[in-house]
């Protein structure tokens, strides 16, 4: 397949839209950044296929490619918003939309994800909510499979400290143990 075939195109939209939705809204926790980001990451997908090598399956190219074009979001939401602070008092109301999200993500999840570092948030969305492979995540990241696993187990303890941290302020505590997930 070459870039600009359309047709050809298609079925990868179809296949993956979802799931590179799903995870930029885990990391950027914005539904419309989300639904724009996926349009740029599969128009870059679309223009930049000649650039694929096959020693990386598809999916890790195209979560690649998400993976940068949300840290590049999330630098440039960051600037946004200290320029915005500047020049604004921090009064803030939710739309419906805004509250009924928080419902559908676990405010204590959303709590710690919002806790780490951008690196932090794509290992355990790609790990627990996409179910990549360490190998596929050292891909995806540019690290070694050593280090994804090593920054995983300190990961795992780091989010069950913030869950806990919030659920905490609720009087309700998780045990290590009790959390079932494939961190």
């Amino acid at each position: 397949m070459k870039a600009g075939d359309r047709e050809a195109f298609r079925p990868i939209v179809e296949m993956y839209q979802q799931q590179i939705y799903v995870y930029c809204r885990r990391m950027l926790g914005c539904k419309q950044d989300a639904q724009d980001a996926v349009q740029d990451i599969l128009f870059k997908a679309y223009t930049k296929l000649d650039l694929y090598e096959s020693r990386a399956t598809f999916s890790s190219w195209l979560y690649k490619i998400a993976y940068h074009h949300c840290l590049n979001m999330l630098r440039k939401r960051r600037i946004r918003d200290r320029v915005y602070r500047l020049f604004k008092p921090a009064t803030y109301t939710e739309s419906a939309e805004q509250k009924l999200d928080h419902q559908l993500f676990s405010p204590s999840l959303e709590y710690a994800l919002s806790r780490l570092s951008a690196d932090e948030r794509s290992i355990l969305i790609l790990r627990v909510f996409e179910e990549k492979t360490f190998a596929e995540i050292a891909d995806i990241l540019g690290k070694s499979t050593d280090a994804v696993k090593k920054k995983n187990t300190r990961l795992k303890q780091k989010v069950i400290r913030l869950i806990n941290e919030k659920e905490g302020e609720k009087g309700c505590k998780i045990e290590e143990g009790l959390v079932k997930v494939k961190l």
